[in-house]
């Protein structure tokens, strides 16, 4: 099936929250008009997709107005409450979604600057003659020396047994589903976990046998928080999302044996999270990403670990049962993506 059909059959879902933080609602719809306008240069038309949705908690008349002008066709906006979180936005846009006029939903993030081709590359493998229920593209930071670092943290995906060139895991930015798989799995509530809702998803269809297909190709950049504060309590969220993702993850790897890792306080956090350091530093060079060489190695190997040591931190806190303001509403005062601020540029 040519991908003109996929994509006259594809509805894509562009959620706002991560431009809540920092710099007020004018810089907000600065930064969805700058992704709007990324978007209507892909490969693939805006204008050929069945529906494009986006979820917002108050853009004015002038920014929609000036979206639908750049993306070339009419939005349909979906007004969402401001303490509505991240996943529940990208449920409620997809519940917006026409199922008589889409197959398929492709979700994104208007903090994330897509590849050219972004589009194209990710409902391609949708036109094969027995097409995958999902597939996910590949997200990664700026390729700073910090970014390439934290990208092996954040973005790191581990390949599947269940089909070739398929993963384990899936991020919510970078991701499209046929629209009956995502109706029937969605995003569900996790109380006191920040971002770890696409992982829990990723273990619920693994558990079902859905193979993840990964498109590599299909590259979209995520903004780094504005300031080193920001980053730091971005670490500090990660960190302590840990603990409430571990109990799933102990769930699904581990011996009945080992069981008691997922009620174990900080031990089994640090268990994973040390884990997930090891990762971390074999995936650099790795995973489809530029190569780092020489002292920019070195310097991204020490990142890594002081930005997993932090994770731990967090972590450890959780664990203990100390609760941080920062955790606290994390989806309701979100992190800051705007424009960075020139007296405290990250690296």
């Amino acid at each position: 099936m040519p991908h003109e059909h996929v994509a006259a059959r594809t509805a894509l879902v562009l959620e706002t929250n991560n431009l809540r933080g920092g710099a007020g609602l004018d810089a907000a719809g600065a930064s969805l008009l700058h992704v709007i306008g990324l978007l209507a240069q892909q490969s693939v038309a805006l204008s050929a997709l069945a529906q494009v949705v986006v979820t917002h908690d108050g853009l004015c008349e002038r920014i929609r107005t000036n979206a639908e002008r750049l993306a070339g066709r009419s939005i349909d906006f979906v007004r969402i409450n401001a303490s509505t979180g991240y996943y529940q936005a990208k449920n409620d846009g997809f519940d917006a979604v026409h199922a008589d006029r889409c197959d398929y939903v492709c979700f994104a993030d208007a903090d994330c600057e897509p590849e050219q081709d972004w589009i194209e590359q990710l409902i391609a493998p949708l036109t094969d003659a027995v097409p995958p229920a999902v597939v996910a593209g590949r997200t990664s930071y700026a390729p700073t020396v910090a970014g390439t670092s934290l990208t092996t943290i954040d973005f790191m995906y581990f390949p599947s047994r269940l089909q070739a060139r398929a993963t384990r895991n899936f991020y919510a930015n970078n991701v499209v589903f046929l629209r009956k798989m995502f109706a029937q799995y969605r995003y569900q509530p996790l109380d006191g976990v920040y971002r770890a809702h696409c992982q829990v998803l990723g273990l619920r269809l693994q558990a079902a046998g859905v193979a993840l297909h990964y498109a590599a190709r299909a590259h979209t950049e995520h903004k780094l928080p504005d300031t080193r504060f920001e980053l730091l309590k971005l670490r500090w969220l990660r960190g302590q999302d840990t603990v409430g993702l571990t109990p799933h993850l102990v769930r699904t790897y581990l011996p009945r044996s080992m069981q008691w890792l997922s009620h174990s306080g900080p031990i089994g956090p640090l268990c994973v999270l040390t884990a997930r350091l090891w990762y971390s530093l074999r995936a650099l060079n790795h995973q489809d990403a530029a190569p780092v060489r020489g002292l920019r190695w070195v310097s991204a190997v020490a990142l890594i670990g002081i930005f997993s040591g932090l994770d731990m931190l967090g972590a450890l806190c959780r664990g203990l049962g100390i609760h941080s303001a920062a955790a606290e509403g994390a989806d309701a005062q979100s992190l800051s993506y705007h424009e960075r601020s020139p007296r405290e540029p990250l690296p």
